[in-house]
C-alpha cells in the first residue's frame, strides 16, 4: 500500500474535525450555553493561531497546495467566525440587566 492512500482518510478526518468541531461549537451558543461563549474564544483563538501559520507553511511550499489551503483558509475563517460569535455571546452573558424601575410608594391611607 503506497503512503499517499492510507494518508488520505486521515487527512479527511483532519479536514472534517476542522471544519466541523466550529460549527459544533457555535451550535452550543445558538442553545444558548453559558460556558460555551468562553470555550468558543478560546478554541477559535488557538485554532486560527494555527490556521494562520498552516497557511504561511502551505503558502511557502512548491508542492501541492490547493486542497490544504482551502481546508486552512475555511477552517480560519469560521475560527475568526467562532471568536466574533462566541465574544459576543461572552459579552452579552456578563452584562447585568439593568434595573428595574422601582415603584412609587403608596400613598398615606386616610385613616
Amino acid at each position: 500500500m503506497s503512503r499517499g492512500a492510507s494518508t488520505a482518510p486521515m487527512q479527511a478526518w483532519w479536514i472534517g474535525f476542522l471544519l466541523l468541531m466550529p460549527v459544533g461549537l457555535a451550535v452550543l451558543i445558538w442553545l444558548k450555553l453559558r460556558w460555551a461563549a468562553m470555550a468558543c474564544v478560546m478554541y477559535g483563538t488557538i485554532g486560527l493561531a494555527l490556521d494562520l501559520a498552516t497557511t504561511v507553511q502551505i503558502l511557502t511550499k512548491d508542492s501541492d497546495v490547493l486542497v490544504p489551503l482551502i481546508s486552512s483558509v475555511a477552517s480560519g475563517l469560521l475560527n475568526f467566525l467562532l471568536i466574533v460569535f462566541g465574544g459576543r455571546s461572552f459579552l452579552d452573558v456578563t452584562q447585568t440587566p439593568l434595573p428595574q424601575e422601582s415603584h412609587p410608594p403608596n400613598p398615606p391611607s386616610l385613616s
